[in-house]
Parts: structure tokens; C-alpha cells; sequence
């Protein structure tokens, strides 16, 4: 059950992926524009403060649900019990991922499984179940995060490049066939100050740095963009610029840059 804040709530936003970086950022900004909050991860400590934070702070309601997104039929579980509650969710944002890098062939196979689980399936599903209920009640928001990496096929990244490719593609279509009611948009965020990288074993070179982003500013960007019901959004100028590049090369090409860049 949530938190007792107050009873003049905006709505009600699930954000995914709530324990840290990104996450925490999407919280935070939609706590200032007054809605209450439905925290999912799996690390419940983090969230629990960020909870007690948000709540003295901005006096909203607050559910924290500690869950494994990648697991079977959580989401049937989350929205059950959302239903049960008679909570109608407004917004989701679909910010819980994790990646894995390194040459394809090494990579171990359940922990690419459960990366494609998390950042492919669970992704659809909580789209499809909150959309649906969206739609019968005629307005709401969806955000998907992808990455600039959508953009570009990348080796030492492929399977996961590839995955963020097809969130691209879901978010723009479904922005057209959701809409105007519900609008869905898709934000790719380039390098952060998160722990993500590391978690995926990626080493941030110098030269990177300059397009380094933080994360409220991002957070920033993606609901900016979601509450203009654009149906996609590049976080970062050199960051688009290097989308809008990417459209004019062949992919072979796009790749073997890619590789090299990785590489050196």
C-alpha cells in the first residue's frame, strides 16, 4: 500500500529501474510536478530512501515494489496488484535495463538471456498491459529508454545495440498507433554518470567524456519529450548529431567504425 502524502496528486507514474542513476532522476522530476510514484527494482534499500526522500520533500504517495522484471509473469503480478489497489496508472517509464559487452561469442548465454528478457520482453510486456489500460481509459503517457546505440550496429555490443534498435522501433510505431491519446516516445541517452557502465564492463575512454551527460539532465530531456508527445528523443547535441550521421552511412560501414572505435 502507498505511503500516505497528499490528496492532490497529478497521477500516479510507475518508474522502472528506480534504484539508482536514470531511475532515480525520472523519480525525482516527476515528484516535483507533484505525481505519486510507483518504484520498481529489485533492490528495495535504495528505493526506500529515495521513497522517504521524495515524500518529505514533495508530500506525495509513494509505493516501493521490490521486483525482477526479467522474472515470469512479473508484470502480470505488478499490474494485479495495482489493479487490486484500484491504482490507474498515468505514466510508465520503461528505464530498467542492463547490458553486457564484450566479443558475442563470449559472452555467457544466461546472462545474454536474461539481459534480452529484461530489456526486450519485459519492456513489451509492461507496454502492452499498461498501454492497453491506457487506451480504455483514453489518455496517458509511455517512455521508453533505448540508447544512441539504437542507432548504430556495434560490435562488442551487438546483442545489445540490437535490442535497443528494436526498442526504437516499438516506441515510434506504437506513438502512431496509440495515438493521440496515448502518447508513447522513446528517449536514447548516451554515456551517463551512472554505475550502468561498469555494470556492463565498459571502459569510458577520455575522449568520451565530453558528451558525458547527467542523469536529471537527461531525465530531463525524456520527459520534456514525453509530455510533448514526441514520438522520439536523442539526449545531447553531439549525441544527435551522431544519430543524424548514422542515417546517412550504410550500416556495414557504421559498424566497422564501431568496432574500430571500440577497439582502440
Amino acid at each position: 500500500m502507498p505511503n500516505q502524502g497528499h490528496d492532490t496528486s497529478v497521477g500516479w507514474a510507475i518508474i522502472t529501474g528506480a534504484s539508482s542513476g536514470l531511475g532515480v532522476s525520472f523519480a525525482t522530476a516527476l515528484a516535483r510536478r507533484g505525481y505519486d510514484l510507483i518504484l520498481i527494482a529489485r533492490r528495495e534499500s535504495p528505493m526506500r530512501e529515495l521513497a522517504d526522500k521524495l515524500q518529505r520533500e514533495h508530500r506525495i504517495k509513494v509505493i516501493v515494489q521490490s521486483l525482477d522484471l526479467g522474472k515470469p509473469n512479473a508484470t502480470a503480478r505488478l499490474k494485479q496488484m495495482l489493479d487490486v489497489d484500484g491504482i490507474a496508472v498515468d505514466i510508465l517509464v520503461n528505464n530498467a535495463a542492463f547490458a553486457i559487452s564484450g566479443p558475442f561469442l563470449d559472452q555467457d548465454p544466461e546472462r545474454l538471456r536474461a539481459m534480452l528478457q529484461l530489456n526486450i520482453m519485459a519492456l513489451t510486456e509492461l507496454t502492452q498491459a499498461f498501454g492497453r489500460s491506457m487506451a480504455q481509459r483514453g489518455r496517458g503517457l509511455i517512455l521508453l529508454v533505448a540508447s544512441v546505440g539504437a542507432y548504430t550496429p556495434s560490435p562488442l555490443a551487438a546483442a545489445y545495440s540490437a535490442a535497443k534498435s528494436y526498442v526504437l522501433s516499438l516506441g515510434v510505431a506504437l506513438n502512431v498507433e496509440l495515438g493521440p491519446n496515448v502518447g508513447v516516445t522513446v528517449m536514447s541517452p548516451g554515456l551517463m554518470e551512472t554505475e550502468f557502465h561498469d555494470v556492463a564492463g565498459f571502459t569510458m575512454k577520455a575522449s568520451m567524456r565530453r558528451s558525458v551527460l547527467s542523469t536529471g539532465k537527461v531525465a530531463a530531456i525524456g520527459l520534456d519529450a514525453m509530455f510533448a508527445h514526441r514520438s522520439s528523443v536523442i539526449a545531447g547535441r553531439i549525441n544527435t548529431l551522431g544519430a543524424f550521421v548514422s542515417r546517412l552511412l550504410p550500416r556495414s560501414l557504421l559498424a566497422r567504425m564501431a568496432y574500430q572505435v571500440s577497439r582502440t
